[in-house]
């Protein structure tokens, strides 16, 4: 078989220097051009040996069903996430006027100038700081408790910052730390916990509201009858 030279066969194939060091993986179609211009230019006299022509349409083949399941796989997932949304779009209505927990650590204030905030603790703990902050990460009230015991606990916040003064209704988020009775920290997860009261679909997927507070449905770990 004779050598076809190396700039005579990028120029059949239709490819620039740019392109070809741009591009370090062949795609199919590429590998086809790379097999149609060796036929083009071998030697009538000497030709491809016959194995060595097989053995090339074999990877040829190879490749080309690897591509296809590939692009079946790709396919398969956009049909799974589709059907995924689907299924969580409809069940999200189906839920409205249930109590739902999940995991997050967003308050809202409201009208009536206090919130709720929940959290769970993964053993007794003697010493425990809740500090709540606004939209700026900056700590606005911290409500100090004491030996409260391992599970779901909660802490009503009166809506008031640590002078005194009410703060403004809105988005807040908190963080909850806590250590036992030798001063070893306890881990510790927020949580929301409300009623449904409505559905906001939000780029194609469900939102739960919880009064003003909106919940992701991937975040929800716990559905309840009031």
């Amino acid at each position: 078989m004779s050598v076809i030279d190396t700039g005579t066969s990028v120029q059949g194939l239709g490819y620039g220097t740019t392109q070809t060091q741009s591009s370090s993986a062949l795609e199919k179609d590429d590998f086809l051009k790379l097999l149609v211009t060796q036929l083009h230019y071998q030697d009538p006299l000497n030709p491809t040996d016959g194995t060595e022509f097989s053995a090339q349409l074999a990877q040829f083949s190879s490749l080309e069903q690897l591509q296809n399941i590939n692009d079946s796989l790709q396919q398969n997932l956009n049909a799974n996430y589709l059907l995924t949304t689907s299924i969580n779009n409809t069940m999200a209505a189906t839920v409205i006027g249930h109590d739902v927990k999940a995991y997050g650590d967003q308050i809202y204030l409201g009208e009536n100038g206090e919130s709720q905030l929940h959290f769970d603790l993964s053993v007794d703990a003697k010493n425990i700081k809740v500090e709540i902050l606004d939209e700026n990460d900056q700590v606005r009230r911290t409500i100090n408790l004491n030996n409260l015991e391992e599970g779901e606990q909660s802490v009503l916040w009166d809506g008031k910052d640590n002078a005194g003064v009410d703060m403004s209704q809105g988005n807040y988020h908190f963080r909850v730390t806590a250590t036992d009775a030798e001063g070893q920290t306890v881990s510790s997860q927020t949580f929301v916990f409300g009623t449904i009261s409505g559905v906001r679909y939000d780029t194609g997927s469900a939102v739960l509201m919880i009064g003003d507070l909106a919940v992701q449905m991937s975040d929800v770990y716990e559905i309840s009858n009031n």
